[in-house]
Formats: C-alpha cells, structure tokens, sequence
C-alpha cells in the first residue's frame, strides 16, 4: 500500500515537474532555441538525461527504505508464453528500426519523406551532428527506463488500490501524453498512442522490462532516422552560412 510519500512523489513527478516545464522551463527553452539552436539542444538533452535519474533515484530511495520488493513495481522478468511474446515484440522492433535505417540512409527520396515528417518543435529536438546523435542515444536510453519506472511503474502501483490497475495506468497514459506537450499536438497524440501500446505490453508481460526495451529502441531508432535525414539539411544551412560570410 503506497504511503503518504509515496503519493506526493508521484505528485511530484507527475503534476509538478510537468507544469514546471509547461509553464518556466518549456518557454525559456524556446527563447535559447531561437537565439542558439545548437547549445539549447544540447542543454535540453543534458537536462534530459541528468533530472530523470535524479527522480528515479529519489523513487528507488523511497522504495528501499520501505523494504518492498522490486517485483511489486513490475521489474520481474516475464515467463512462460509472456516471455516469448514480449521477445518478438522487441526483435520485431529491431528489424523494422534497421530496415527503416536502412532504407533512410540509402534513398534520398525517403529522406526528404522524412524532413518532411519532423517539423516544427519535434525537427527542433531532433540530432543534425554525430555529437548530438550519440547525447540523444543517452536520452532515448534515459527515456526507456526512467518514463516506464515513472509512470508505468510507480504511478500505477501508488494508484491501483483506488483506481484499479486499468483506472490507474489509465490515468497516467494521460498524464504521460500531456507531459510531452512541448512537441506540439501530434507529439501528445503519437506519445498517447505509443504509450498506450507500452502500457498494454506491461499488463501484457506482468513485467516493465519489455516495455523498456521497446520504449528505447523506439526513440533511439527515430532519432537515427532522424539523424539521417536532417543531417543533409544541417550541412546545406551551413554551406548558406559560410556563403554569407565570403
């Protein structure tokens, strides 16, 4: 049974942090955007990877100190046709991402269909260099664990004996969608619909380990794609750069 602690930390993590970035972080970001692009990534990410693991430790703390066992919050390795299910899923992943690569790195014409898909706030927090891509590798990984142990860990345990499991997960999909609010309305959307999926394979697998997984390759494989194609368009503003310089 989740303690007073134990609720005003999921508070925290998941009404707090949230309109903190809403409403402070989230408009100060796009000013350092619109005054140097590539430092404000950079600073984005770096917050990205570092501040999760701050709330992940502080979580890991709280839960220690009241001598649960990590099975509880669904770190228990899946058996039985579980086991084999979520391995598909993930080897699925794996080949569509590497035939997704594949196909972006070798056709031009599909990376031109992909400029065209990240627009807007999304293009602006996608890598464009090598330095970029190998930090957002440490996001994509720091998002895989720490957003599954948040919110389809945490939250749904701390909630479920009021909710239910399916009221609470329900509730923190929701939360979850609306945490990525920065990426515009189709980035709360595609995170909703993306979450729900992760969400069915934890109750699914009685496990957050697939879900991980999934979730990290998931966002390791768009920033590649990503990588790929918009890489091309940071190196022709470049050329316009120098032009303007001679």
């Amino acid at each position: 049974m989740a303690t007073l602690l134990d609720l005003l930390y999921v508070a925290l993590f998941a009404v707090a942090f949230p309109l903190w970035d809403y409403f402070v972080s989230g408009p100060a970001f796009d000013r350092q955007l619109q005054a140097d692009p590539a430092r404000a990534k950079m600073r984005f990410w770096t917050g990205a990877i570092v501040y999760p693991w701050l709330v992940v430790a502080a979580g890991a703390a709280l839960w220690l100190s009241n001598d649960r066992s990590w099975t509880q919050i669904g770190f228990s390795l899946p058996d039985g046709w579980r086991l084999w299910v979520a391995v598909a899923l993930v080897l699925v992943l794996v080949m569509y991402m590497v035939l997704a690569v594949a196909s972006v790195a070798r056709d031009a014409m599909a990376r031109a269909s992909v400029r065209q898909q990240f627009t807007g706030k999304i293009a602006d927090l996608m890598p464009r260099t090598r330095k970029e891509l190998v930090l957002f590798g440490g996001v994509s990984l720091t998002a895989g664990f720490c957003e599954e142990f948040l919110f389809r860990g945490y939250f749904v345990w701390a909630l479920a004996p009021w909710l239910g499991w399916w009221g609470a997960a329900a509730l923190s999909l929701l939360i979850f969608a609306a945490g990525h609010s920065y990426q515009g309305w189709n980035g709360v959307i595609r995170t909703g619909i993306v979450g729900a999926i992760f969400t069915l394979v934890v109750a699914m697998s009685g496990s957050l380990w697939p879900a991980i997984a999934l979730h990290a390759l998931l966002d390791l494989g768009q920033g590649i794609v990503a990588w790929l194609a918009l890489r091309e368009e940071k190196a022709a503003s470049d050329v316009m750069d120098l032009e303007r310089l001679m």
